[in-house]
């Protein structure tokens, strides 16, 4: 019994100088505070972030060979401020962003959206201990803050005026998901949006159908939390039918029927037609044919077609939904 006691007493005391151990402990010492020059410096760190990053269109917002010809190689300076801008918190959410002098190779980068005035970095936790200094910014996931570039076309303000402003429904819910569903994991920082085609079909429902004589078609807008399609005034969207060719037949040509684009201001006489959250638009066709018919919507990052008369849109732009309409 006695050797019992001693054995607990040893095991007491022993429990006692490992608690005093964890308690008072010298914590491991902090990393030294580093400035931040490139986005790159974050890959060190942040590999699995910056790789999504680098896949993006943020990261290719300078490069992008789309971008380049449309901007006349940026000699529209009015396209620098949001493909090579300054660090967001410098110039103010709310506010237009400034263009910077350098690295605008790295386009929209890890710089322009988490560098703090102060040299901090914003993030979605507080940290003395990391080299970045991470101090916690709930402005990260505010429509305001992706306002200042993404706004400039109205964007935001169309998904003010649509279901999910109300819902709370915000750009982040979309753009950048949960990894997994799990807030502990962060978020997608590929930010999907216009150039991701699977991301765009999911904006629109095409539905078509016989009505009389005529051919109906219904474009809705169920998935885009703002006008469809947005952002670039560059990108349209074209419906399109022919007859539907059977029995091994050459498909007949394309006959344009509508398109959803907002034009630049330079385009005089060009209406507005996208279109906007929840709303859906309906065309018709008289008299389109007896036989089974073809019906397909399209998506495209430049408005221009090769052949504006005669555009062959399986060539030029990528197929969103078909629909055939049988007699």
């Amino acid at each position: 019994m006695r050797a019992l006691r001693v054995a607990l007493g040893l095991l007491v005391v022993a429990l006692g100088a490992y608690l005093l151990l964890v308690v008072f402990e010298a914590p491991a010492p902090a990393e030294p505070a580093r400035e931040f020059t490139s986005s790159r410096q974050c890959m060190e760190c942040h590999a699995d972030v910056f790789a999504e990053w680098e896949s993006s269109a943020h990261a290719n917002a300078w490069v992008n060979p789309d971008v380049r010809a449309l901007s006349n190689d940026f000699a529209n300076t009015d396209c620098i401020d949001c493909h090579a801008p300054r660090p967001i918190f410098e110039s103010g959410i709310g506010k237009r962003v400034l263009p910077r002098a350098s690295r605008r190779a790295e386009g929209v980068d890890c710089i322009a959206c988490h560098l703090l005035p102060d040299g901090g970095v914003a993030g979605t936790v507080d940290s003395q201990r990391a080299a970045c200094r991470p101090v916690a910014r709930r402005e990260l996931a505010s429509p305001d803050y992706c306002g200042v570039c993404h706004n400039q076309h109205k964007t935001v303000d169309q998904w003010r005026e649509s279901r999910y402003a109300d819902q709370g429904v915000s750009c982040v819910d979309c753009h950048m998901p949960l990894r997994d569903g799990d807030p502990n994991n962060g978020r997608d920082h590929t930010c999907r949006g216009g150039h991701d085609v699977e991301l765009v079909k999911t904006a629109v429902d095409l539905r078509a159908r016989r009505e009389g004589g005529a051919l109906v078609v219904e474009v809705e807008n169920v998935g885009a939390g703002h006008s469809f399609p947005t952002d670039e005034r560059s990108r349209a969207s074209d419906v399109f039918w022919r007859p539907l060719a059977e029995g091994g037949a050459d498909p007949e040509p394309w006959r344009h029927l509508y398109r959803f684009r907002s034009p630049y201001r330079h385009e005089v006489g060009l209406e507005d037609t996208w279109l906007p959250a929840h709303e859906t638009w309906t065309g018709r066709v008289e008299d389109p044919g007896e036989g089974p018919l073809e019906v397909a919507i399209f998506y495209k990052l430049s408005p221009y077609w090769t052949t504006p008369e005669a555009p062959d849109p399986d060539a030029e732009a990528q197929r969103l939904h078909t629909v055939e309409v049988r007699p």
